[in-house]
């Protein structure tokens, strides 16, 4: 048995041992999207209708390309983040773990899909 008072053994860390770490990435990630997603409809928005090559021409320059490729990363990152919460809270057993490593492959296949297309049109 260890000697540990009850704030060390509860400092920074929940019941599962991770929830002020997960809450945190959970913060700056919104922080985040707070300031990227008004920065990427900015950057689609005025490329939205117009025709293929000059949709190329202008995610091969890197300030369009950059917001759209961290809009991705870190917004996929924020789902699979909120989505693991959310499976936790109202699943339990074999079904939970199933469910929370079924939206991890789909939210790192969502990123490297979104990420190919972008070089691919940036390059």
């Amino acid at each position: 048995m260890r000697y540990l008072t009850d704030r060390k053994r509860a400092a920074g860390l929940g019941s599962a041992k991770s929830g002020t770490e997960h809450y945190w990435h959970m913060q700056v990630s919104a922080v985040g999207l707070a300031i990227l997603v008004p920065l990427f409809i900015f950057t689609f928005g005025c490329i939205l209708g117009a025709p293929y090559e000059e949709v190329v021409a202008y995610y091969s320059r890197p300030f369009p390309a950059i917001v759209t490729a961290l809009t991705l990363i870190v917004g996929l990152t924020h789902f699979k983040n909120g989505a693991q919460v959310m499976i936790e809270d109202y699943a339990h057993g074999l079904a939970a773990k199933a469910l929370i490593v079924g939206t991890v492959c789909l939210s790192y296949a969502l990123m490297a899909t979104g990420l190919f297309a972008l070089i691919r049109l940036a390059l």
